[in-house]
């Protein structure tokens, strides 16, 4: 036997609002809608809402860290490039410590200028770009 939403939250004494919440999240089982109605079967003259859980997962414990990517022109290449009469690409993209190098960068986000003339990079950058964003090096 099936029943509408207002019967079935009569039956469970609930609001039809909650019911509807129910329903929207998968949890009353067997229920399906047809049109604008939902069915609801009664299996002993009663819906059988399944268990869920006490609220959302918390996010606060399982946050990943993010790795920071620096992106900045190695001088070095330049100035091999231009003894050799080479074409290899000059712009260095650090994630961790992988370096990938290349002619072109897209950052797909947010991103920061850094010029540190006391404290430069260990390979000698005074001046580079930070972002958490991803970064898609072309060549």
């Amino acid at each position: 036997m099936f029943v509408g939403t207002t019967e079935a939250a009569r039956i469970l004494k609930i609001s039809t609002a909650r019911l509807r919440v129910l329903l929207s999240a998968g949890r009353v089982e067997g229920a399906y809608k047809t049109g604008k109605m939902w069915l609801i079967p009664l299996v002993k003259g009663e819906p059988i809402i399944e268990r869920g859980t006490r609220g959302p997962a918390p996010r606060w414990c399982n946050l990943k860290k993010r790795a920071k990517k620096i992106v900045h022109v190695n001088s070095h290449r330049i100035r091999q490039n231009q003894k050799h009469q080479e074409r290899l690409p000059v712009i260095t993209v650090r994630e961790g410590n992988t370096n990938t190098y290349g002619h072109t960068v897209e950052i797909q986000g947010g991103c920061r200028v850094v010029y540190s003339p006391d404290k430069p990079l260990r390979c000698g950058a005074r001046v580079w770009i930070e972002t958490f964003y991803d970064v898609q090096v072309v060549g």
